[in-house]
């Protein structure tokens, strides 16, 4: 923190003396010791802030950073405007933490207040909670939420992320709970299996999907969530929060609980985080959202004021009657978003989806030209499959690489799950078209 300024040694004799002691040795003496660290720790001598510099530049250039991103796979290459890292940068808001003495941090919880309306502004949803730690943990959450006594079993679509899946399985086998992968056809959730299956189980309570889905294919929601509700089941969407400025909101498919990660939302690539995972639920799913909701009311003199409501799920209660292990909430993260959705605005964030939309197009064409075929023919968002010869993945990958250009994810040896945003351009997709060409054909394609 820049305001902070370590105490010097006479400042700490003075606090010492203030509570009693006259050393450390007195401070720590209840401590046994047999367990006290003799002889102090093992640490190199201090550097100068010139030498410090250096060497952080020297382990820096052991990065390699790509200039030019055509890969997504759950985190995503978007513009993020100056004024989200000004107002989130602000010292007063660098916490990711809860606020536990809430009445007096008006100024956190209106921001995620703010956030959680927001939230549902986006999704159509009636509820959000102030966020959790990432989107995979929301999908393994909202799991949570729709278990009970009869309903126990956890069905989740084969063409969400891996990531996901193995998150959800991880915390229902902390629960003793039973998850099926519901299968894909083509790039998509089989429907018809998706219905066979739940019609033979009288235990099932929710069915998770993502949309768009991992391999970029849009899903037919709709569908798949008529087919939830009349086995009896609760339906839960994996959302791209980007695309629902275009896409049709959970709220429009008949979604029970709305889930994704909020990574889109003016965060970083940052090397994996932290992000955040929105969660938001229809108004009969509102008691059960896991972590922390922020609620607004007036004090005693009518004014305007914010406080913790319905948070008696974790550690306010007996563990074995926890319904979520959720304790904490991405505050800062939850602001990074809220400051971007505000700088954005309704028609920004559009505006974004369709270049994102655009240039996936675009992108797909030029690399069909240029020797890498759609995988599969259904609509998309921003992200498609292609596939090309045998072992020609890393050929590709390789040689945009030496050109200082991050290709798409392979998911085998001749797959390839490619990306685009509002950041990549027409003349960065032409080049990465001509040299997959140069790659695939040993020399330059026309590809126009």
């Amino acid at each position: 923190m820049g305001c902070y300024i370590p105490g010097t040694e006479q400042e700490q004799l003075e606090m010492l003396k203030s509570i009693g002691f006259d050393s450390f040795d007195g401070l720590f003496s209840h401590i046994p010791q047999q367990v006290r660290l003799e002889g102090g720790l093992n640490l190199p001598g201090g550097l100068s802030e010139l030498e410090v510099i250096r060497k952080m530049a020297d382990a820096a250039e052991k990065n390699t950073v790509f200039r030019h991103i055509f890969r997504g796979a759950g985190a995503y290459n978007h513009y993020i405007p100056a004024i989200v890292g000004s107002v989130t940068g602000k010292e007063e808001f660098v916490t990711a933490y809860t606020p536990y003495q809430a009445e007096i941090s008006q100024g956190i919880l209106q921001s995620i207040f703010e956030y959680q309306t927001m939230i549902c502004e986006l999704t159509g949803m009636d509820a959000s909670n102030a966020s959790v730690y990432d989107g995979a943990t929301a999908a393994a959450e909202a799991a949570a939420m729709c278990r009970d006594r009869k309903r126990s079993t956890v069905y989740i679509s084969a063409a969400s992320h891996p990531d996901v899946i193995q998150v959800v399985k991880t915390y229902c086998f902390g629960s003793n709970t039973k998850v099926v992968v519901v299968p894909e056809a083509d790039g998509v959730t089989d429907a018809d299996a998706l219905a066979e299956l739940l019609a033979a189980d009288p235990q099932a309570s929710c069915f998770y999907m993502q949309q768009p889905n991992y391999y970029g294919c849009l899903e037919d929601a709709d569908n798949l969530g008529r087919i939830a509700h009349e086995a009896g089941a609760k339906f839960i969407m994996g959302c791209n929060p980007i695309s629902l400025a275009l896409l049709k909101t959970p709220a429009e498919c008949g979604a029970d609980i709305a889930v994704g990660d909020g990574q889109p939302l003016g965060m970083s690539l940052a090397f994996g985080g932290p992000y955040l995972g929105f969660m938001a639920a229809t108004a009969a799913m509102t008691r059960k959202l896991p972590g922390r909701i922020v609620g607004e009311t007036k004090d005693d003199q009518g004014n305007r004021a914010f406080v913790l409501t319905l948070q008696a799920r974790e550690q306010h209660i007996r563990r074995e009657k926890a319904s979520s292990n959720i304790c904490s909430n991405q505050a800062l993260c939850a602001l990074t978003a809220s400051v971007y959705m505000t700088a954005m605005g309704a028609d920004g964030m559009e505006e974004a989806a369709r270049q994102c939309m655009s240039k996936a197009h675009y992108l797909r064409d030029r690399l069909s030209a240029a020797g890498l075929v759609s995988k599969y023919e259904k609509q998309f968002f921003h992200e498609f499959v292609t596939t090309g010869p045998e072992g020609s993945a890393d050929a590709v990958l390789n040689a945009l690489e030496a050109k200082g250009i991050l290709g798409g994810l392979p998911l085998s040896d001749h797959e390839i799950l490619w990306c685009a945003t509002e950041m990549n351009t027409k003349e960065e997709i032409d080049q990465v078209a001509e040299i997959v060409s140069i790659a695939l054909n040993g020399e330059k394609k026309e590809v126009g």
